[in-house]
């Protein structure tokens, strides 16, 4: 008898071997319909598996559905396929080369004679869509490697031939077949192509065959597939939507920087992004001040030995800009880390300067591969609003507490209220006792816990000094971005030789905590302009109001109200702009709107006389006439609110 154990616990026996599609269907019609694959085990050991997967032994088993994480990714999987089918249907000549699930999708790679045009996508996709409605039996077959490459070969597939002559020559590799198509895989797959409904092709790609430059250029289709219509709508809409709010695109419209190619990977602020990031990092600033921190500033060079000895040698080089001087290796910084070591081991530090709280604006490089940059959210140079605590074991969890409750605050102020909080534990690799590895992990969980957060566990994800909490972002959008860390290092104090007198006279290593909240702030400008779609909360925005005459009698009236605007708050300058331009007043309403101004104020005789404005918010909303000191004290109320 085979007993087969069920998620919820029960049992069932049958007689003999059985496959997956057997076990649903002795449970119900409606799960052998809506099965899609079957997962073998639980855990980590988990494997999912084709419905076709005969079961000979004991198992525990629950069956994959479209509802299922794991359902989706055979959903991609096929439709891949399902995509590679098509391309051959409508284009034989085509060789097929690799096609992996990916985030949200699925791309196939293809060497054809010329490239695939928009029209040809969508003869493809439409193609695809006539397959799937024939309900098409997916099937797998198993061959020895040495007559699989035979097999390809014969069908004038030379770059499957090569995948496969690639496997060693005593293992067996599996194929699947749809129709009059089929290709190598180890699967699993839906069972037949009817599962595959919700798809489209989004985009044609260049991509070098196996990633390496020095290969012949292929196509890539990229394409995306989901359970439901209504979730590949939604899906769609967010692209839509994500389009409309690029970085890229808003950061030129609004005149905010610029990527020059005479220095890739780095960004040309102009005054108005300027002033965004000044916002940002004086806000930053004042968090360090207000809650312990001490600001400090080390070199953006530091001599090779130096990264030899803390290891980043080994684990960046590649990532590393390096210059030479005097017969003297050097490197720009990639981190800021051992610059806050090397101050730290200035002067004698006691037990009672602990916690010591180090923050700095500090300048980073890395080597990125071009194909990797994305306007300013993957850069070459980058700022990140770095911090180090130097403090005790016993002082890990109440740092760590009062980071996180920190953290939430400051992404609150920015708009941001839901995050997702990851504990990533020690890895195979590691270094230190098994009882500094228990105690730091504890006291990050334990810490977000008294946070009142829910969180993760990434179990074999920290890094080899020790665990880390990953602190990720969920935008306007649902996209997320992983920005804030809080990592405990007890390698670093060691390599540099860090070290504090403790109460007992004695000599003792700190702890190190490497602590980020926005993170790059390049790459936080960007997400903020994409959570906003450019129009930036009023605290925030580089022009908080512009002052518009609608003829020549204003002039003198309109500087006077924007000078008036720039002194009226204690501490702080309003930004305004005047725009007393021989010019329609509606045509520079409308140019200051496209700005995404958070006000637009216009005088004209009647608002001079009463020494008045009357008031334009963004998204055309008319808030009618009212004084300068009322629109004063409005701004004043959005700037200490934040809205």
């Amino acid at each position: 008898m085979i007993h087969i154990t069920l998620p919820d616990g029960s049992q069932r026996e049958y007689p003999g071997p059985v496959t997956v599609a057997d076990v649903a269907a002795s449970i119900g019609t409606g799960l052998a319909k809506a099965a899609l694959a079957g997962k073998i085990g639980s855990g980590d050991a988990a494997k999912v598996v084709d419905t076709s997967y005969l079961i000979d032994q004991d198992a525990q088993l629950s069956i994959v559905t479209a509802k299922d994480a794991d359902g989706l990714d055979v959903i991609r999987h096929s439709t891949a396929h399902l995509l590679a089918y098509a391309v051959k249907e409508l284009f034989p000549e085509a060789q097929v080369t690799i096609g992996p699930v990916i985030e949200n999708g699925f791309y196939y790679d293809f060497a054809y004679k010329r490239p695939f045009t928009p029209e040809d996508l969508a003869a493809i996709e439409k193609r695809m869509a006539e397959l799937a409605a024939k309900d098409e039996p997916v099937q797998r077959r198993v061959l020895p490697r040495d007559e699989a490459v035979a097999y390809f070969k014969g069908l004038g597939e030379n770059y499957k031939a090569e995948i496969i002559a690639s496997i060693p020559s005593n293992e067996d590799v599996s194929l699947y077949r749809e129709g009059n198509f089929e290709d190598l895989c180890r699967g699993p797959h839906v069972p037949s192509t009817g599962k595959l409904k919700f798809f489209k092709l989004m985009k044609v790609a260049g991509a070098y065959w196996r990633g390496d430059h020095r290969n012949e250029m292929l196509q890539r289709i990229y394409g995306t597939a989901w359970a439901s219509k209504e979730a590949l709508a939604q899906y769609l809409h967010m692209l839509e939507e994500a389009e409309k709010r690029d970085h890229r695109k808003l950061g030129r419209e609004l005149d905010l920087f610029h990527i020059d190619e005479h220095s890739p990977g780095t960004v040309f602020w102009h005054p108005k992004g300027w002033t965004l990031w000044q916002q940002v990092e004086q806000y930053m600033r004042a968090v360090y001040r207000d809650n312990g921190y001490q600001e400090v500033k080390a070199p953006q060079i530091l001599d090779k030995g130096l990264w030899e000895k803390t290891g980043h040698w080994d684990k960046y080089r590649d990532n590393m800009f390096v210059t030479e001087s005097e017969k003297r290796d050097y490197a720009l910084k990639p981190m800021n880390c051992p610059g806050h070591i090397i101050i730290f081991n200035q002067g004698i530090k006691s037990y009672r300067d602990l916690p010591l709280r180090y923050g700095e604006f500090g300048q980073c490089h890395r080597n990125e591969p071009t194909g990797g940059l994305h306007g300013i959210m993957r850069v070459r140079g980058f700022t990140q609003d770095d911090g180090h605590i130097f403090c005790t074991e016993d002082q890990i969890q109440g740092e760590v507490l009062a980071f996180s409750r920190l953290l939430q605050k400051v992404y609150a102020d920015f708009g941001f209220t839901e995050i997702i909080y990851k504990v990533a534990t020690r890895p195979a690799a590691r270094i230190g006792s098994e009882e500094s590895w228990d105690k730091a992990e504890s006291a990050l969980m334990d810490s977000l816990a008294a946070s009142g957060c829910e969180f993760e566990i990434a179990p074999g994800d920290g890094a080899f000094y020790g665990p880390k909490i990953e602190y990720t972002l969920k935008d306007a959008l649902g996209r997320h971005w992983q920005c804030g860390t809080i990592q405990v290092d007890f390698s670093m104090p060691e390599r540099l030789d860090a070290e504090y007198v403790g109460e007992d006279g004695n000599r003792h290593r700190p702890v190190m905590l490497h602590r980020a909240i926005v993170g790059s702030m390049e790459r936080f400008l960007g997400i903020l302009i994409e959570q906003y779609a450019g129009a930036l909360p009023v605290w925030l925005a580089p022009v908080q109001a512009a002052v518009l005459n609608i003829t020549d009698a204003q002039g003198d009236y309109c500087r006077e109200i924007a000078e008036k605007l720039r002194k009226a708050l204690p501490g702080q300058d309003l930004r305004v702009v005047t725009d007393l331009r021989n010019e329609k007043i509606t045509y520079k309403i409308r140019e200051h709107s496209l700005q995404k101004l958070p006000y637009i104020l216009v005088a004209g005789d009647k608002e001079k006389a009463a020494g008045a404005v009357a008031v334009r918010a963004r998204g055309n909303k008319d808030l009618g006439v009212m004084s300068v000191d009322a629109f004063i004290e409005l701004v004043a109320n959005d700037i200490a609110s934040k809205i």
